[in-house]
């Protein structure tokens, strides 16, 4: 059971058990109905036969019985008296009389003596009580009931049909005529015979087929199973499992893990080439600031205090920044602190009081421009983008706040040389930087465009580069406005 092949082809098999059992139940009982009224049909007909000869006064011995055998008769009276059966019959139940030695009285016909017809002048009046009339057999449905009958010795099933027929001289017959039901139970007999064969061998075969095709199915699914348990073991997240050329769910299946391999080797890969990166830019400032502190051991009239200064700054907005994009690569979400974008703008470059170019900021007045994130990381991306410009404009920088769609658009231009298109997405990698900005003093560590990228992210928006119509580069920060 601990199988899928299995489960699915005892599933299958019980689910197929319930609907031929069910659907041969319903074939045996509507087989039995349609044989049993047939049956009734017949018995009927043989009912009605001899009941109207009763009501022609046709005497019992002169009655006219076709198949004796196969349609055993008897007549009672109105006492339920026997007064007739067909030949060869020595038994019959089923009927309310299990007699069958008619009386006397009325062996010898079915015209009682003049004595007999005292109905008080109430000879038409018969249909009020529901019996026929003089001479007429009745026309109401017969009653029907099942029983047995003995004839020429054997014993067997008989369906019986009770027709009354009132005599012209006023008596009420009761005709049993039964019909056999041998042929119906042989062939509800032979049917279920055939059912309890044929179920078994056809639950095989539909158990067998299932598993069969189960297994075929699900045959790459093992095939992907040992190719992870070879990944895990092996530690190579460059090898893939393969797809099946079908298309169905189990195709889909190996198709998305192998994206989910190329999504895990690719973050593996970016992280260690971000453990190699940041082990490299953390080693010049530190063995930079190491020798000075030697020199200045040797010789202290030698120290290079701003220059180690310089270093220990670094090496602090450095960690800073790594510290930052840890917890942004482990998952951290931004606050919910509904901020005004413009306000934010303002007061970062009101504090930047050192900057080689003055910076322009551009806000409609009385327009507010409220997001919801942290306030904090908002501050480092715009400071980071302030910083990229400082490090590359000539003699402008302009920060535009503006409303654009249902977000709030932070543009910060500059009249540098711009980005080149072919690098306007490579900018964004940690620890990139251009040809032009790959020195230690100018060019940073090329973590701060990641940086404002990633968390431009995770507020909802989006950090993309253009160019400026100064004729430099235009960064543009598009954050969702608070609900």
């Amino acid at each position: 059971m601990r199988s899928v092949r299995a489960r699915a082809a005892i599933g299958a098999t019980l689910v197929v058990a319930v609907a031929l059992v069910a659907a041969g139940l319903a074939v045996l009982s509507v087989l039995r109905t349609n044989l049993i009224d047939q049956a009734d049909l017949q018995a009927e007909v043989a009912a009605r036969e001899v009941a109207g000869q009763l009501a022609l006064d046709t005497a019992y011995a002169d009655l006219d019985l076709d198949d004796e055998e196969d349609h055993p008769v008897q007549v009672t009276d109105e006492e339920g008296r026997v007064v007739f059966v067909s030949q060869g019959l020595r038994a019959i139940s089923g009927t309310g009389s299990a007699g069958v030695s008619p009386v006397p009285s009325a062996s010898v016909g079915a015209t009682p003596s003049p004595g007999d017809d005292d109905d008080d002048g109430d000879d038409d009046d018969g249909g009020g009580s529901g019996r026929p009339e003089r001479g007429e057999v009745s026309s109401d449905d017969p009653d029907f009931s099942d029983g047995t009958a003995t004839v020429d010795g054997k014993k067997a099933d008989y369906r019986f049909a009770a027709v009354e027929a009132t005599t012209s001289a006023g008596i009420t017959l009761t005709v049993h005529a039964g019909a056999p039901l041998a042929a119906e139970q042989e062939a509800v007999n032979t049917v279920r015979g055939a059912m309890l064969t044929g179920l078994p061998l056809l639950l095989a075969v539909v158990a067998g087929v299932t598993w069969l095709v189960t297994r075929r199915a699900l045959r790459p699914v093992e095939g992907i199973r040992r190719e992870m348990a070879a990944i895990t073991a092996s530690e190579d997240l460059a090898r893939r499992v393969p797809e099946p050329g079908s298309r169905d769910e189990i195709a889909r299946l190996a198709r998305t893990t192998n994206e989910t391999l190329t999504v895990l080797e690719a973050s593996v890969e970016r992280q260690r080439r971000f453990v190699a990166d940041a082990s490299h830019e953390l080693r010049s400032p530190i063995a930079s600031l190491r020798t000075q502190l030697e020199v200045a051991e040797a010789h202290p009239e030698l120290l290079d205090l701003p220059g180690a200064v310089a270093d220990t700054v670094r090496l602090q907005v450095l960690a800073a920044d790594l510290l930052l994009l840890a917890r942004l690569d482990a998952g951290e979400k931004p606050g919910a602190a509904r901020i005004e974008a413009g306000a934010l703008v303002r007061e970062e470059v009101s504090q930047r009081t050192g900057d080689r170019i003055p910076v322009t900021v551009e806000v409609a007045e009385g327009a507010a421009y409220e997001v919801s994130g942290s306030r904090g990381q908002l501050v480092r991306v715009v400071g980071n983008l302030l910083d990229n410009a400082q490090r590359h404009a000539e003699n402008r920088i302009t920060v535009q706040v503006a409303a654009d769609g249902r977000g709030v658009r932070v543009e910060v231009r500059d009249d540098g040389a711009g980005v080149p298109e072919d690098e306007r997405e490579r900018i964004f990698e940690r620890f990139v930087r251009l040809d032009d900005a790959r020195s230690r003093d100018d060019g940073g560590a090329g973590l701060g465009l990641a940086i404002a990228r990633d968390v431009a992210a995770r507020h909802g928006g989006t950090l993309t580069v253009h160019r400026a119509p100064e004729g430099g580069a235009a960064f543009r920060l598009w954050l969702p406005r608070a609900a």
